[in-house]
């Protein structure tokens, strides 16, 4: 039945012919966006036999000493080629099965001797042969022989106790694993049913993978602005940005440039004002300090000395007539107002404008491209649709439906019968088990009531009860042992030249894979084809594709497309052709025209530049101004000078002179506050200017210069490369919408042929059928059974032997031997004339 199970589920797999196509590859992109949902099976891919394997290992310990060669590939093979000839080599098959069939030799010999065996020594017994005559010879060893016998007995019941041991467990594995049969097949089928169920629900993720491939796509023609536009600006940008950055850098300092010239230019005139009003206090104050310094008082000693101090002073009240001197900047403003006149910052914003404005005229002039675009993706999803709606695994999957149904129906129809016959093999087992059982019981209850009840006080003739009933249970168990052992020896030799033949030459070549290599035998099961299953499949025999590579794929999990090289029917391949569906897109791309209008400052800004660069600023004498900022603006600090002059005059009597020099003293501080300090201040303001054209016009014609030379080649770059910048970020724009498509068609390959439709579940069935119903629940406990009972069986023979001698030592005789020279308890009994107790022995001389 199991046979049956897996050989429908191979056959429905296999069931259709195709033809045509080439391999394709089924390597697996480094990196995928999508994966198929995983599939769950019930079934385990592999089978435990728990804690009772232990007892299966030995059995199969037992089978490699019996059967120690390897599996026969070239026998087999030359056997089945050669099954339809009249001559077969059966030398080899004898070599292989050379210790299978010595052991079913010992065991026919067995089956014959033992019957005979018996028959005679019952007849020899009824004869008071054999030792059948009640009569008991004493020994001088003999209590160690009893104590032998016994031990024998009782080791050689325990290995036969052993053997009934497995006889029970192999009986009972049989019945419940048939009972867990009926589940398996449920889970098995369930599988499989679940393998065509998924199969059109993983194709339809296929295509629903596309609608999220072609969104992917759509948002980027949606956003080729940022994308395509995005692309071909920061491509732009590293060269054209920093001159315009350069450029606006130059139409500040431009700016900076003027407020300076009108910052110095008025602080200028400020000067010569301030200076020319600090003079003529300056003088004043002189005036004012001669008229006073003509008091007589200044004729009298001392005061004259103070005088003629002052008098002396007098020289350093003038103010600084350098400042009056300074050359104004009127020329140079003038030239920097006329630069000014064109807009450099807002030519320099039409540049940053002009790039930044790329994306916007990228998506306007590619309005029609996109359109096109996504309407060969629309249509890429419609050919994709049709390729995997004509993929043959459906055809396959439906084909092998009806072998499923057919199969499960026949096991649910058949299971019964099974579990009925599996119930009379458990009853035949049980009873096999149970007269073992008996047998050995009649041993062990000899053994023990033989033991116990042994005196070693009596003699042969008055044993008691007890120990005569040990006696009469070993011969009862002899009995036994000589009418049932070659009956069930017929039944070991049958179940072990099946189950050691079936676990050889199927269980073991089968898990691992030798069988298969048997079967993939060039011309073995049709001689007209080289490989049986691509000419089944393809009626391409030449085609290399085996049983071992298809078993092997399954059991990987692979897909059914691939696993039985579906492509010589359908070539998905050629079907979903990348360049034919790429190439579309690649058309259209290719109609993407670009055109991009960049201005960066022109010829009036360029006039500009060099205009700013020959305004003047760089040639002007900044030194000369900057040496009278740090000069002070009249002779002498004034505030020092008033000071001191205030204490010249508080040195003076009091009177006219003393007071009129005083008021001057006020004056020329109050000159310092009204006059100096702000020409000091803007004298400052001058420095500052001075310090900022200064910077400025340092290098001033190497800078613009050298901005020249990068608005040309920037602007080269813009007339050169512009072109060609276009033409990569397009064809780059282009490789990754395609490369979206590539990879989903890829994908799509990859999945079909090594992961829609797994042929796992069919790998499972198939183990399911032979290695678990097959060979784990008939022939595993089969062979268990063969090996508990055939041990069991074997040991019978030394245990009748024993027990018959021992059972001498238990039962109650009708004579007895007597000697005189023997001593009072050392065989275990009397000397008989001690007590007077009649010898039938020494009376009847023809019981000697």
């Amino acid at each position: 039945m199991a046979l049956v199970l897996g050989s429908l589920l191979l056959l429905g797999l296999c069931g259709n012919s195709f033809s045509g196509g080439q391999p394709s590859s089924t390597d697996a992109p480094k990196a995928w966006n999508y994966e198929l949902p995983a599939t769950n099976y019930e079934t385990q891919d592999s089978h435990k036999a728990g804690p009772i394997g232990i007892l299966f290992e030995l059995v199969h310990i037992f089978l490699y000493v019996v059967q120690p060669r390897d599996f026969p590939e070239d026998t087999l093979r030359k056997f089945l080629q050669k099954a339809y000839e009249s001559k077969i080599d059966y030398d080899k098959i004898v070599y292989y099965e050379a210790g299978i069939i010595l052991c079913c030799v010992l065991g026919l010999l067995f089956i014959i001797l033992m019957p005979l065996v018996g028959y005679f020594f019952c007849m020899c017994r009824c004869c008071n042969k054999c030792g059948g005559e009640m009569h008991q010879r004493q020994k001088e060893n003999g209590p160690f022989l009893r104590k032998c016998f016994a031990i024998s007995l009782l080791v050689i019941c325990i290995i036969i106790s052993i053997g009934i041991f497995y006889g029970f467990v192999a009986n009972h594995q049989v019945r419940t694993r048939i009972k867990r049969s009926r589940k398996l097949a449920d889970s098995n089928f369930k599988d499989l049913r679940t393998l065509l169920n998924e199969t059109p629900e993983q194709i339809k993720y296929i295509l629903a993978q596309y609608n999220t491939t072609k969104d992917k796509a759509f948002t980027d023609l949606n956003s080729i602005n940022s994308v395509l536009g995005g692309g071909i600006l920061d491509r732009l940008r590293p060269n054209i940005i920093p001159v315009l950055d350069e450029i606006k850098s130059m139409a500040t300092a431009i700016k900076e440039t003027k407020e300076a010239l009108e910052n110095m230019n008025s602080t200028l005139k400020s000067l010569h004002q301030q200076s020319t009003q600090l003079s003529s206090s300056l003088t004043s104050v002189k005036t004012s300090l001669r008229s006073s310094l003509n008091d007589p008082l200044c004729l009298v000693h001392p005061s004259s000395e103070t005088c003629n101090s002052i008098r002396l002073s007098l020289s350093q009240l003038n103010s600084n007539p350098e400042l009056r001197q300074l050359p104004p900047v009127d020329a140079e403003l003038d030239n920097v107002n006329n630069v000014l006149r064109t807009d450099l910052d807002g030519l320099v914003q039409q540049g940053y404008q002009s790039l930044n404005d790329i994306p916007d005229r990228v998506q306007r002039q590619t309005t029609t491209v996109v359109a096109g675009i996504k309407r060969v993706l629309n249509s890429i999803g419609s050919d994709i649709d049709n390729v995997t709606q004509r993929l043959p695994i459906q055809d396959i999957l439906s084909a092998f439906s009806v072998y499923v149904n057919n199969t499960e129906s026949y096991i649910h129809r058949n299971l019964p019968t099974l579990e009925e016959y599996d119930s009379y093999w458990w009853l035949g087992g049980l009873v096999i088990c149970s007269l073992l059982t008996l047998i050995v019981i009649f041993y062990y209850l000899g053994l023990l009531c033989g033991v116990c009840g042994y005196d070693r006080h009596a003699t042969p003739t008055t044993r008691g009860c007890v120990s005569n009933t040990g006696g009469v249970f070993l011969m009862v168990g002899v009995g036994l042992s000589f009418l049932f052992c070659w009956i069930l020896m017929i039944i070991v030799v049958l179940t072990f030249v099946f189950g050691a033949n079936v676990e050889k030459l199927i269980c073991e070549p089968y898990t691992s894979k030798e069988l298969f290599r048997v079967l993939d035998t060039p011309y073995l099961l049709n001689e007209d084809w080289e490989y049986y299953l691509s000419g089944k499949l393809f009626n391409k025999s030449k085609m290399k594709l085996t049983f071992e590579q298809v078993y092997s794929d399954c059991k990987k999990n692979r897909g059914t497309y691939g696993t039985l090289h579906l492509q010589n029917s359908f070539n998905i391949s050629e079907h979903l052709n990348i360049n034919e569906h790429t190439g579309s897109i690649s058309s259209e791309l290719e109609s993407l025209k670009v055109n991009l209008n960049i201005f960066l400052l022109g010829a009036a800004g360029r006039k500009n530049l060099q205009d700013f660069a020959a305004c003047g600023i760089d040639r002007m004498n900044y030194d000369s101004y900057l040496a009278q900022t740090g000069k002070s603006p009249a002779g002498v600090n004034l505030l020092s000078f008033a000071y001191d002059l205030e204490a010249k005059a508080n040195s003076l009597p009091p009177g006219n002179l003393r007071n009129s020099l005083k008021r001057d003293a006020q004056t020329i501080k109050t000159i310092h506050q009204q006059r100096v300090l702000p020409i000091e201040q803007s004298l400052s303001t001058l420095y500052q200017s001075v310090k900022i054209l200064q910077r400025t016009g340092n290098g001033l014609l190497e800078r613009v210069t050298r901005i020249l030379a990068s608005l040309d080649f920037a602007q080269n770059f813009i007339t050169n490369n512009t072109s060609s910048v276009i033409i990569e970020e397009t064809k780059k724009y282009g490789r990754t919408i395609i490369g979206y498509f590539e990879h989903y068609l890829q994908w799509i390959e990859f999945s079909i042929s090594e992961k829609v439709a797994s042929c796992k579940p069919v790998a499972t069935a198939l183990d399911t059928a032979v290695d678990v119903f097959l060979c784990s629940y008939i022939i595993d406990p089969l062979n268990l059974f063969w090996f508990g009972i055939g041990k069991a069986t074997v040991f019978l023979l030394p245990a009748l032997i024993f027990a018959v001698k021992l059972a001498k030592y238990y039962r109650r005789m009708d004579s007895e031997d007597v000697y005189d020279d023997m001593e009072n308890g050392n065989n275990g009994y009397h000397k008989d004339h001690v007590y007077g107790i009649h010898n039938p022995v020494m009376t009847s001389p023809s019981q000697h």
